[in-house]
C-alpha cells in the first residue's frame, strides 16, 4: 500500500463529493485538541493530525482504497500552530472534497503550515497571553480569586472562536484562504511582536520589584542609593536584569530556566550580604 501510496497521484473516484455538515466541521475542531497527543521527532503532529480529519475524510472517500490512500498521505510529516491547525483542515478538506490531484494537497498543506507557525506565535504567545496575564496577575496580586479564573476565560475563548472560525472560514475559501491569510502575514507578525514587546516591557516596569537595600551614612540623614538610582531612572534594577536575560538567551543560548537558575542565585547572593 506505501508503494502505491508514492506512486498515485489520483483518486480512483474523482467525482466531487457532497459539502461536509456543520456537525462533521466542528467535530473535527474538537478533535483538533488532540494534535499533538501523538506527537514524535519524525513526523511531527502527522498522526493527531489524521486522527483530527479523519471523519472527514471518511465521509468524502466512500472508496476504501480512496480512504486508504487519503490516510497514508495525511500521515505524512505535519507541524503547525497547534491554535491555528482548523485552517489547515478546512482548506485540505476542500480539496480533498473535490477530489484535486494527491501531489496539489500536499504542496498546499506544506504551504499552508507553514506561515501559521509565526503568525499563530505573534496573536497568542506575544500578544493575547502578555496583555491578559498582565491584567488577571494583577488582580491576583491584589487578591482577587476571579484573577486566574478570568485569564483562563479569556484565553480559551480566544482560542476555540479562532479554532471554529477558521475551520467554517477557510473549508468555504478553499485553497485561496492561503494568499488571503499570507497576503500580509509579515508585517502583521511583526506587529503583533512589537505590541507584545510593548506588553512585557510594561509588565516588566509595573511588577519588577527588586531594589538596592544600601544606604551610605550621612549623620541623620543617610544617603539612600535606590532613591539616587529611582532620580536617574525608575526601576532601572529590573529592567537591567531583564536586558541581562535577553543578552544571555539571545546571545549566549541560554534557556530561560537557566535564566531563572541564575536570578535566583544572585536574589540569595545579594540578600545574603544586605545588597538587596
Amino acid at each position: 500500500m506505501q508503494e502505491v501510496t508514492r506512486m498515485a497521484s489520483n483518486y480512483r473516484n474523482l467525482t466531487p463529493a457532497q459539502n461536509l455538515d456543520k456537525k462533521t466541521l466542528n467535530k473535527m475542531v474538537w478533535r483538533s485538541l488532540n494534535l499533538q497527543a501523538s506527537f514524535n521527532y519524525e513526523r511531527m503532529q502527522a498522526a493527531g493530525w489524521l486522527y483530527c480529519i479523519l471523519p472527514g475524510l471518511e465521509k468524502i472517500h466512500t472508496d476504501k482504497e480512496d480512504l486508504k490512500l487519503a490516510m497514508a498521505h495525511n500521515l505524512e510529516f505535519f507541524n503547525t500552530h497547534p491554535f491555528l491547525v482548523t485552517f489547515v483542515m478546512g482548506i485540505v478538506l476542500s480539496m480533498e472534497q473535490q477530489k484535486a490531484d494527491i501531489n496539489t494537497i500536499r504542496a498546499v498543506r506544506v504551504a499552508a503550515m507553514g506561515p501559521l507557525g509565526g503568525i499563530g506565535d505573534a496573536i497568542f504567545w506575544f500578544t493575547l497571553v502578555p496583555i491578559a496575564a498582565g491584567i488577571c496577575s494583577n488582580m491576583a496580586i491584589n487578591g482577587s480569586v476571579a484573577g486566574p479564573i478570568l485569564f483562563l476565560a479569556i484565553f480559551n475563548a480566544v482560542q476555540f472562536a479562532v479554532r471554529f472560525f477558521l475551520m467554517g472560514w477557510s473549508y468555504k475559501l478553499g485553497s485561496a484562504a492561503i494568499g488571503i491569510l499570507t497576503a500580509n502575514a509579515k508585517e502583521f507578525t511583526r506587529a503583533a511582536s512589537m505590541l507584545g514587546v510593548f506588553i512585557v516591557g510594561a509588565l516588566t516596569s509595573n511588577y519588577g520589584g527588586t531594589t538596592v537595600a544600601l544606604e551610605i551614612a550621612n549623620g541623620e540623614s543617610p544617603i539612600v542609593i535606590q532613591s539616587i538610582l529611582d532620580g536617574v531612572l525608575p526601576k532601572m534594577i529590573p529592567l537591567a536584569l531583564t536586558l541581562m536575560c535577553y543578552f544571555l538567551m539571545k546571545k549566549k543560548g541560554w534557556t530561560p530556566v537557566k535564566c531563572i537558575g541564575l536570578l535566583l542565585v544572585i536574589g540569595l547572593a545579594g540578600g545574603a550580604v544586605g545588597l538587596f
